[in-house]
């Protein structure tokens, strides 16, 4: 029932429900022809997380801040800005860091009230006696991770501690957004109603960027894409919500001179089937769906890939889950079959090449 149109001088061709996506149709990488293995939205959310449709891997945030490590001692490395509404499905199971060590999980913010829970010494309580609080708790948990040295939840929860510690000041001043200009705000859509909420954590993710945290993910409540019915009603409604501050996240950090050494990518698990379900319903499709990166070393204004004519199958130029993850982690600087972990017996990997047959998609990248 949408009309849809070329955009920018590449040509991009995007619903009339994205016109704010259009605006940087020049700067984003378009794959058409995305395929998965699970029509499941948990298994499909693991297998696009993790790389296996099993419970309790690593996401592939986790690896990379294993990879990669923190560039701010202040702030945690990996952070989730999660809808106010509630948790994604599956839960926190999309940011978990399964059998890595639990130091590399991503940490919870919220984008109103407070950002972080329990962060703040309540007012009841002098800062001396907190202070004498946290020092008998470091010093007990340190005389028992000498008595379990493998421990790793114990070892995240000390070094957490001191990381909380130094995030009651960089908190409050990363997520001020009464710091940012009229014109940033309006920019992403913080004076209207349908997209202030998405707005907001599109912004903090560019702030939290800026200073150095290395992994953002940005999750709306439970699965409001699943549109087994008013699949048009629905759809209008979610890119009014989401398309204008995305396309201003793009546009803000690269006039912020970021872009270049960020990767915005904007996807989902899966897609929706050609044909109808019910009367005005869609069904899961993992054989063929559309994804953008920007940013990166990514190519920009750049269309890759095909389904058949009617949307069910990817072709031409087929990426896998896989694919896309080995070609994200080499953007990253890092080696999707050299990054590796000791697990169970048998050197473990994001992408476990061996078994899934993952490979890099140099035609993706600049």
């Amino acid at each position: 029932p949408y009309q849809f149109r070329r955009y920018g001088e590449s040509g991009l061709e995007l619903s009339e429900l994205l016109p704010h996506t259009g605006r940087v149709a020049d700067r984003i990488c378009l794959v058409r022809s995305m395929t998965t293995e699970s029509v499941d939205h948990e298994a499909a959310l693991r297998l696009i997380h993790t790389g296996k449709i099993q419970a309790g891997r690593p996401t592939w945030g986790a690896w990379t801040i294993y990879g990669l490590g923190s560039e701010n001692r202040n702030l945690p490395a990996y952070v989730v800005l999660s809808d106010p509404g509630g948790l994604p499905i599956d839960g926190t199971r999309n940011w978990s860091s399964g059998w890595l060590p639990a130091v590399y999980q991503g940490t919870s913010f919220r984008s109103g009230g407070n950002p972080v829970l329990n962060l703040e010494t309540p007012q009841e309580i002098p800062l001396a006696a907190r202070r004498g609080q946290l020092d008998l708790l470091e010093q007990l948990n340190r005389a028992h991770l000498a008595r379990h040295p493998s421990h790793s939840d114990l070892q995240a929860r000390i070094a957490n501690y001191e990381t909380a510690a130094r995030m009651q000041m960089a908190v409050p001043q990363a997520l001020d957004l009464d710091s940012e200009s009229a014109e940033t705000k309006a920019l992403y859509g913080l004076d209207n109603p349908a997209t202030r909420d998405y707005a907001q954590r599109c912004l903090l993710a560019r702030r939290l960027v800026e200073r150095g945290v290395r992994f953002v993910q940005i999750f709306l409540n439970g699965q409001p894409w699943d549109t087994h019915s008013k699949n048009a009603e629905t759809l209008k409604g979610l890119c009014a919500r989401t398309d204008q501050p995305s396309a201003a996240l793009v546009m803000d950090l690269e006039r912020r001179g970021l872009l270049d050494s960020t990767i915005v990518l904007w996807t989902g698990e899966f897609g929706r089937l050609p044909i109808s379900q019910g009367t005005d319903g869609r069904d899961h499709n993992r054989h063929g769906f559309s994804l953008w990166l920007a940013g990166g070393g990514f190519k920009r204004g750049y269309v890759h890939g095909s389904t058949d004519d009617f949307g069910y199958k990817s072709t031409q130029d087929v990426v896998s889950v896989h694919d896309l993850q080995a070609t994200l982690l080499h953007a990253l600087g890092l080696d999707h079959a050299l990054l590796t972990y000791p697990h169970d017996g048998r050197d473990e990997s994001l992408t476990d090449p061996e078994v899934t047959g993952a490979k890099l998609i140099p035609s993706l990248l600049s």
